[in-house]
């Protein structure tokens, strides 16, 4: 293929958002994390789900066959969330877990991890950095440590001194 000699506008699919498939006969309603079942389908996030983001607003498939609508979800960025297990601005760094679409925690347990706390506010109000899998790759270029946020499971990079 040649290189362009002219304009040639594309289309942009923006990133942060997906439209996303509804399992049948269930509501997700504006807000909620949602989560993906076995099938494939999305749904209120169930412990243990794929996490996909949050919904950006109400999807209502309460009376449709699964796939019959979708849901628009955030699957990336910023977000205040009410944390159990906050207490102080030690907790920077710490993964949030989602119980369900509304419960978040820093529990492990049988949850899905969801973010990151990046900030602090007050009692158990945190902003989380959420992705659609949030884990974490400690690099070290050069003698100097850096954790940047991936989407596979965690892994220690070691990268020698040039």
């Amino acid at each position: 293929m040649t290189t362009l000699a002219v304009n040639s506008p594309r289309n942009f699919v923006l990133g942060e958002h997906q439209d996303l498939p509804v399992i049948a006969s269930d509501i997700i309603y504006e807000g909620a994390a949602v989560g993906e079942n076995a099938s494939g389908y999305f749904r209120p996030l169930v412990a243990g789900d794929p996490f996909a983001g949050f919904a950006e607003s109400k999807a209502d498939n309460s009376a449709g066959a699964a796939g019959a609508i979708n849901v628009r979800v955030k699957s990336k960025g910023r977000i205040i969330l009410s944390v159990t297990g906050v207490t102080a601005v030690t907790d920077e760094g710490t993964t949030v877990y989602a119980a369900d679409d509304n419960d978040f925690t820093l529990t492990v347990g049988s949850n899905t991890a969801i973010g990151k706390v990046v900030r602090y506010i007050a009692s158990t109000s945190v902003e989380v950095w959420s992705s659609l899998v949030m884990e974490q790759v400690t690099v070290t270029p050069l003698g100097m440590t850096r954790v940047v946020p991936v989407r596979v499971a965690p892994v220690q990079v070691q990268v020698p001194a040039v």
